[in-house]
C-alpha cells in the first residue's frame, strides 16, 4: 500500500506517506506566553502513538513584538528549547518525525485589539482588517522586515538545536507571509513589492534565514495556496511560477492548498466540499516541480489518499481534522480496519469553531482530542447493568463508552435502524459523512457486545422489568408544527419526512425556516431540480452554523438560485401556497406546491420525570435535553458514561 511505504523529504525519512496537518491547538501554556503545554504534547503524542509518519506542528512565531496576537507559542529564546526537545522526544519514540510550523506573522486576518493602533495589526501595505474594516493595518517598515529575518534564523537554530525534524514555512490563507506574495495586498512600491520578484522577496529571504539558522541541508517545506479563488487574487499560472522559485530556493517539499479568508471554504472545507478537493491543485504543482508535494482537502478517506499516491498525484496526503476525529487512522488503515475508523464530518463545531469562545480544539465525534489524558477511558470500578433509550448519536456514543468500560449495556431503539436524526441528515450526497458516522458507532457497540433491541418501544414497565442500575434517556426529538392557520394542508410536510423519501415533493418548494436543517434541505432539493424559496421571519439564515460552513452555504445557495425571503412572517397556508408578511407588514401570497416546516425540533422528558424515582441512576443526554447538534449529543454521550 503506497500510503505506507517510507518517503522522504530532503534528508528526513518518513516511516509512512501519512502527514498530520499544522492546526493551531489552543492549549499553549496561558496564550501569550509562547510555550507548548504538557495538553499540547499529549495531544500530538496522541497522534503519533496512532501511527501518522510526520506530525506538523500548529503555528509558532519568531517573534511577538509586532502584532497583538497572543494565541501561538512563540520559538523566541534559548529556554524554547526545552519544551521543542520534550515535543521531539515524545513523538519520536514512535517513529514520527515533528516540524514545527513557523510563521512571520497573521497580518490584516487575525482579531484586531481595539486598545492598540492599527488594531495591532501589520501587513505589507495599509490594507483593511478582514474582521473590522473599519481598522486600517499598518505598513511594515523595511526595517521591521529585516528585523523578522533575523528573528526567522534565529527561531530556525533553535528548533534544529531542540531536535525537531523540519520546518515548515506558512505561506498560506491570506496571512501576512501570503500577503507579500499577492499583488491584491501588497502595494509596496520598494523592493519587497511591485512585480512577482519584489512580492516574493520576504519569503525567499526567510527560506534563506531558515537554512542558514537551522544548516544548509535542514529539510524546509513550504505551504501555501496555488490559487485564492478570488478576484483579484493569484491564480494558478502565478501559483506554478511560486512552486518554481521555492524549488530554486532550496524548499525540499512545497504543500499545497487553496483560498484564503474571503474564500474559506477552500482552506477549511466544510463538508459540502467534496472529498479529495483540491488534489488537482497538488497534481498541477507536482507536473511542474520535481521536489515532493503534499497533498491536501478532505482525504480522510483511505481509498481516495491510498488512490492520490498510486496516480502520482502527490507524494504525501497531509491530514488534519480527520486525525482529530481518530488519532488512530494510520494504524487501522495498516490494519485493515477501516470499519474502525471515526469519521470527520467536516462540521468545524469541535475544532476551529471553539475558538471564537477561547476554547481549545477538539473534535465535535471526539471528546477526547485536546484533553486525551483527562479524558481517557478506564475501566469502572464496578460493573453495572446499563440500558440505554434511543440509537441516535447520544446514546450509541453512551453505549459505546460504557461497554467499554466493561459495563453490561443494553440498547432499545423503537425504529428498526440506529442512528436517530442522523439517518435523514445523512441523506443528502453533501452529508455522507453522517451515514459513516452511523456506520461506525453501530459497529462498536456490535463489537463490544452491546445487546440491542431495535423495533422496541423503551415503556417505563419494560425498563423497570429489567431492573437496571442505569438508564440513559436519549429518546431525541419530533419536529414542531408550528401554530399557523392551514398547517394541516396536505402540502405541508417536514423536513424528515422529506430526505428519508415518506413524503414527495412538487416542482416548487417553500421552505418555512431557515435554520441549518432548513437551508440544507433547500440545498438537497434544489440539487434535485426543484424550485425552492426559503422564508425565515428573522433577519438573516443559517444563524445557527460556524461561519466557513455557513459562508460556503450561502454561496452554494446563491448559485443554485435559491430566493431567500428573511423577516418574513408566514401568516396562514392556503390552497395555493402561504400568505406572508415583509418586515412592513405588506401581505402577499407565495404561490408553491409543496411546503417543507424547518421551523425546529422539539424535546420530550417524560420518560425522565417517570424513571428518576424508580431506577438508581437515570441521565438525560443529547437532544432529549434540548434540540442541538452532533457535537453536544455526542460529547453527553461520552462525558456522562465515561463517569458511571
Amino acid at each position: 500500500m503506497k500510503l505506507l511505504e517510507p518517503g522522504k523529504i530532503g534528508r528526513l525519512s518518513l516511516k509512512n506517506r501519512i502527514v498530520m496537518a499544522p492546526m493551531l491547538t489552543g492549549l499553549a501554556v496561558q496564550w501569550g506566553e509562547g510555550e507548548l503545554s504538557q495538553r499540547d504534547i499529549d495531544y500530538y503524542v496522541a497522534r503519533a502513538k496512532g501511527g501518522v509518519g510526520l506530525i506538523i506542528t500548529g503555528c509558532m512565531r519568531p517573534n511577538r513584538k509586532l502584532e497583538a496576537s497572543i494565541e501561538e507559542p512563540a520559538v523566541n529564546s534559548p529556554r524554547c528549547v526545552f519544551w521543542l526537545n520534550d515535543l521531539a522526544e515524545a513523538v519520536h519514540d514512535y517513529g514520527t518525525k515533528v516540524c514545527v510550523q513557523l510563521s512571520p506573522g497573521l497580518g490584516r486576518v487575525q482579531d484586531p485589539n481595539p486598545d492598540l493602533p492599527h488594531g495591532g495589526l501589520v501587513g505589507p501595505s495599509a490594507l483593511t482588517c478582514f474582521s473590522d474594516p473599519s481598522i486600517t493595518v499598518r505598513k511594515l517598515t523595511i526595517e521591521e522586515i529585516e528585523q523578522l529575518i533575523r528573528d526567522f534564523e534565529f527561531s530556525a537554530k533553535i528548533i534544529s538545536t531542540a531536535g525537531i525534524d523540519a520546518i515548515e514555512i506558512h505561506g498560506h490563507e491570506g496571512y501576512l507571509l501570503d500577503e507579500f506574495k499577492t499583488a491584491l495586498w501588497n502595494k509596496r512600491t520598494d523592493k519587497y513589492g511591485g512585480d512577482l520578484d519584489g512580492r516574493m522577496r520576504f519569503p525567499l529571504e526567510l527560506v534563506e534565514a531558515a537554512k542558514k539558522g537551522a544548516g544548509a541541508d535542514f529539510p524546509i517545506t513550504y505551504r501555501y495556496g496555488l490559487t485564492h479563488y478570488l478576484d483579484g487574487g493569484r491564480e494558478i499560472e502565478e501559483g506554478l511560477e511560486i512552486a518554481r522559485r521555492l524549488e530554486a530556493a532550496g524548499v525540499d517539499a512545497l504543500h499545497i492548498d487553496a483560498g484564503c479568508y474571503e474564500t474559506a471554504y477552500w482552506p477549511h472545507p466544510p463538508t459540502y466540499q467534496p472529498p479529495g478537493c483540491m488534489i488537482d491543485m497538488a497534481e498541477m504543482v507536482k507536473k511542474a516541480v520535481s521536489i515532493p508535494v503534499i497533498a491536501v482537502g478532505r482525504l480522510g478517506y483511505p481509498e481516495l489518499a491510498e488512490r492520490v499516491l498510486q496516480e502520482k498525484k502527490a507524494d504525501f496526503i497531509a491530514l488534519g481534522r480527520p486525525l482529530l476525529a481518530d488519532p488512530e487512522w494510520p494504524n487501522k488503515v495498516k490494519e485493515g480496519r477501516l470499519e474502525d475508523i471515526r469519521p470527520c464530518l467536516g462540521c468545524h463545531e469541535g475544532c476551529i469553531g471553539g475558538f471564537k469562545f477561547s476554547k481549545h480544539i477538539s473534535c465535535a465525534v471526539n471528546p477526547q482530542t485536546g484533553n486525551e489524558l483527562n479524558l481517557a477511558l478506564t475501566p469502572a470500578e464496578k460493573k453495572k447493568s446499563v440500558v440505554v433509550v434511543g440509537g441516535g448519536p447520544a446514546g450509541m456514543e453512551a453505549a459505546r463508552v460504557a461497554a467499554t468500560r466493561g459495563h453490561k449495556v443494553t440498547l432499545i431503539e423503537k425504529g428498526y435502524e440506529l442512528g436517530g436524526k442522523l439517518i435523514p441528515a445523512a441523506v443528502p450526497a453533501f452529508k455522507s459523512d453522517y451515514r459513516l458516522l452511523i456506520n461506525y458507532l453501530s459497529t462498536q457497540i456490535k463489537k463490544l457486545g452491546v445487546t440491542t433491541k431495535l423495533g422496541t418501544e423503551a415503556t417505563p414497565e419494560l425498563i423497570e422489568a429489567m431492573k437496571p442500575e442505569v438508564v440513559f434517556i436519549a429518546s431525541g426529538t419530533t419536529p414542531i408544527i408550528p401554530k399557523i392557520p392551514g398547517v394541516e394542508n396536505e402540502k405541508v410536510v417536514t423536513t424528515v419526512d422529506v430526505l428519508l423519501g415518506k413524503k414527495g415533493v412538487g416542482e416548487s418548494v417553500v421552505i418555512i425556516g431557515g435554520g441549518s436543517i432548513g437551508c440544507e434541505t433547500a440545498l438537497y432539493l434544489v440539487q434535485k431540480g426543484k424550485k425552492v424559496t426559503i422564508v425565515e421571519i428573522l433577519d438573516s439564515v443559517v444563524r445557527d452554523m460556524y461561519w466557513v460552513n455557513r459562508m460556503h452555504l450561502l454561496k452554494l445557495l446563491a448559485d443554485a438560485k435559491v430566493k431567500i425571503l428573511t423577516d418574513t412572517k408566514v401568516l396562514e397556508v392556503v390552497d395555493e401556497g402561504i400568505i406572508i408578511a415583509d418586515e412592513r407588514g405588506k401581505r402577499s401570497t407565495l404561490e408553491t406546491d409543496t411546503i417543507v416546516l424547518a421551523v425546529g425540533l422539539q424535546s420530550s422528558r417524560e420518560l425522565v420525570k417517570t424513571l428518576q424515582d424508580k431506577i438508581p441512576e437515570v441521565y438525560a443526554i443529547g437532544d432529549c435535553v434540548e434540540a442541538r447538534n452532533v457535537l453536544n449529543a455526542i460529547w453527553e454521550g461520552f462525558r456522562t458514561a465515561r463517569l458511571i
